[in-house]
């Protein structure tokens, strides 16, 4: 199955190669498909030869990069991939507790089937106890979510907040835990969907987030907002 991140890429590709924006673009989606990790460093002259852009362009795109809070700029040592800590994580989930369960509630396109077929995708990488898969598959769920409202500025904000995800879950990536259990929780959001209970599908997912948000935050040693107030 073709991760729909994959096909982003494509038509984007297509559309805009060889602007600062494409650029952008097309190392978001390496880095949110767990091909760009935290902490790695990205070489103007390898990317600007890999681009077929020049050095200027590419630094366009790690202006809008860093503005996103995906790559950071580090005097002496050049671009890196972010590695985000408990404030990240916080303002993460404040986006995806807004974001989510809103399409969830009211998206038109909400598509069950292809929910449906991620979640068996991820089980099967749980049985081989492939964590990047199963973590992957996880991602497809909520970016197809988000699809269901048929809305592109929305599709390109969760393209931004997965890209975002993907360098929060790299520091789970020794929990398998951590995503496992998400699984069977996508499977009871489908079910919800599936029998026309949007409300309830809404209010359990933003409980999942307010889950995941405090599980995430524990492993970096921080407390949850709701504790520090």
């Amino acid at each position: 199955m073709k991760a729909p991140l994959a096909g982003i890429a494509a038509r984007s590709e297509a559309t805009h190669a060889h602007t600062a924006a494409w650029v952008a673009e097309s190392l978001r989606i390496r880095i949110a498909e767990g091909q760009l990790l935290p902490g790695s460093k990205l070489s103007e002259q390898a990317l600007a030869t890999s681009f077929g852009v020049s050095r200027n362009t590419l630094r366009e795109a790690f202006t809008v990069l860093a503005g996103e809070h995906v790559v950071t700029r580090i005097p002496n040592r050049g671009v890196i991939v972010t590695s985000p800590g408990p404030e990240g994580v916080r303002e993460i989930y404040s986006v995806r507790r807004i974001l989510e369960p809103a399409a969830v509630r009211w998206g038109e396109d909400v598509d069950v089937d292809a929910l449906a077929a991620i979640v068996a995708d991820a089980r099967e990488a749980r049985e081989r106890g492939d964590v990047a898969e199963m973590a992957g598959a996880n991602q497809r769920f909520h970016e197809t979510l988000i699809r269901g409202t048929g809305s592109k500025l929305l599709q390109e904000l969760m393209t931004r907040v997965l890209a975002q995800m993907r360098l929060v879950f790299h520091t789970m990536s020794q929990t398998p835990d951590f995503h496992s259990h998400y699984v069977e929780q996508n499977a009871g959001l489908v079910a919800l969907l599936a029998s026309g209970r949007r409300e309830e599908a809404a209010d359990t997912l933003r409980g999942y987030l307010d889950q995941a948000e405090a599980e995430l935050l524990e492993h970096l040693g921080a407390e949850p907002a709701a504790k520090r107030a």
